[in-house]
């Protein structure tokens, strides 16, 4: 009999559920599994907290599942990746001081005017959802309380989860430390963020995603049935994963995902920031992935269509003939990227009796706005695209598919895997970054 397969396990952390996903080094998946979470908490306006036990609960459970499926194969590597900008605070042994504060939480505006009286322009830490603000406001409550004890640690959410598979506290990766306002381009901490962050509080060791982190703990690796030594290693953003997932490899590389909004990213060889736009790069390697996100895409889809309809009536449209209406579809006024207007009203009329005419429409705005939105990419810097990998539930709709060939002008492929899960597990097998840690102990 020959030797046991080798496999890494990716596990992609999101707002409604955990993923995780179990690959051959051919890229073969092996197994996969996922398990929903509650609904976020909403105790007030623009707040939006989360649990992190519940990822945890989470995690365990999927990797039970994913190692009885893939029994007789052996686990090298585990990477995990998290949505950007969800933060919580720990003690020094990573048990949480407070709620996690997820990436859409809009709590810390005090916070949020000290950054910016700070940080540069173009800063990915400005704003009230920012990692930085949002542990300038944790900490200042804990301060309050009298709870803040010395050498608190602030942690993404797949900072802490690979935190609890390791028992080894305060690393984070490139992508997600960007909020933070880690320099990925110099590897430091700027001066500007280690003035800001309160005396107690211990920002992570940055390391390149995908670099070791240490073995999982043993005890932790036998209740999951995992062989001892099996790999930890530090991941990125849900979005990065979910681009590598897509199989972007060069510059001119794009991706689009096709959700409820609509996020395009292109692979770059040098990182561009424009923060009028919300536009920022994500480290890959030497490469960087420079991308922005449209209000328009698949929410105001559904404000006029069912998954019924949508279906229907786009297999009766004529991709290859113009609709003849000038739309930009947006679900409510206010737009970033491509157009930074935030009182931008949107354009969805005449409004014509046939609905066909109307998704036509619709779909073709949609494209412009992409259209648009990789022009600018290019005017700021970054390679114009040379083929378009597509993600999201647009992905699956042929005629939206032959509208934006015809407008983007490059050829659009649906990518093969979507799930971001899959990216991690693809970060674990390539390993493009390892070295040891930078940034301030």
């Amino acid at each position: 009999m020959g030797a046991p397969p080798d496999v890494v396990i990716g596990i992609d952390l999101g707002t409604s559920g955990c993923r995780a996903v179990a690959v051959d080094p051919l890229g073969a998946i092996l197994a996969e599994a996922r398990r929903p979470f509650p609904d976020p908490l909403m105790p007030a306006d623009g707040w939006v907290e989360q649990d992190p036990g519940l990822w945890w609960e989470a995690v365990r459970a999927l990797l039970r599942q994913v190692v009885v499926e893939t029994r007789g194969a052996r686990v090298r590597a585990l990477c995990v990746d998290g949505t950007s900008g969800t933060l919580l605070l720990t003690d020094p042994r990573g048990s949480p001081l407070t709620p996690a504060l997820l990436y859409s939480d809009r709590r810390a505006v005090e916070a949020a005017a000290l950054v910016d009286a700070v940080a540069p322009p173009d800063s990915a830490a400005r704003g009230a959802s920012a990692s930085l603000s949002k542990l300038l406001h944790l900490a200042t409550g804990l301060r309050a309380s009298g709870v803040l004890p010395p050498r608190t640690l602030a942690m993404h959410q797949a900072d802490w989860i690979a935190a609890r598979l390791t028992g080894r506290c305060g690393w984070s990766d490139w992508n997600n430390a960007l909020k933070f306002g880690y320099d990925a381009e110099r590897l430091v901490w700027p001066d500007w963020v280690l003035g800001l962050v309160p005396e107690g509080v211990r920002l992570p060791e940055v390391v390149a995603p995908g670099s070791e982190l240490g073995p999982v703990d043993p005890g932790l690796a036998a209740e999951l049935g995992l062989d001892p030594g099996v790999r930890v290693l530090a991941g990125t953003t849900d979005s990065t994963a979910a681009a590598l997932a897509a199989g972007v490899r060069q510059p001119g590389d794009g991706v689009t995902c096709l959700g409820s909004t609509l996020v395009l990213k292109v692979v770059s060889e040098r990182p561009l920031t424009a923060s009028r736009y919300g536009v920022y790069s994500h480290r890959l390697g030497d490469l960087w992935l420079v991308g922005g996100a449209s209000n328009s895409g698949g929410a105001v889809l559904r404000q006029h269509f069912s998954d019924e309809e949508l279906v229907e009536l786009s297999a009766r449209i004529e991709p290859g003939r113009p609709a003849g209406l000038d739309y930009y579809p947006l679900p409510r006024p206010g737009e970033r990227f491509p157009r930074a207007d935030p009182e931008l009203t949107p354009r969805m009329s005449p409004r014509p009796r046939d609905r066909v005419r109307f998704l036509h429409g619709l779909l073709e705005g949609m494209a412009r706005i992409e259209a648009e939105g990789y022009a600018l990419l290019t005017q700021l810097g970054a390679p114009r695209p040379t083929r378009v990998l597509t993600t999201g539930g647009g992905s699956a709709n042929a005629a939206w598919e032959a509208i934006r060939r015809r407008i983007l002008g490059v050829p659009v492929l649906a990518a093969t895997h979507q799930e971001a899960a899959f990216g991690s597990a693809m970060l674990a097998l390539r390993r493009p970054g390892t070295g040891p840690p930078v940034g301030p102990r």
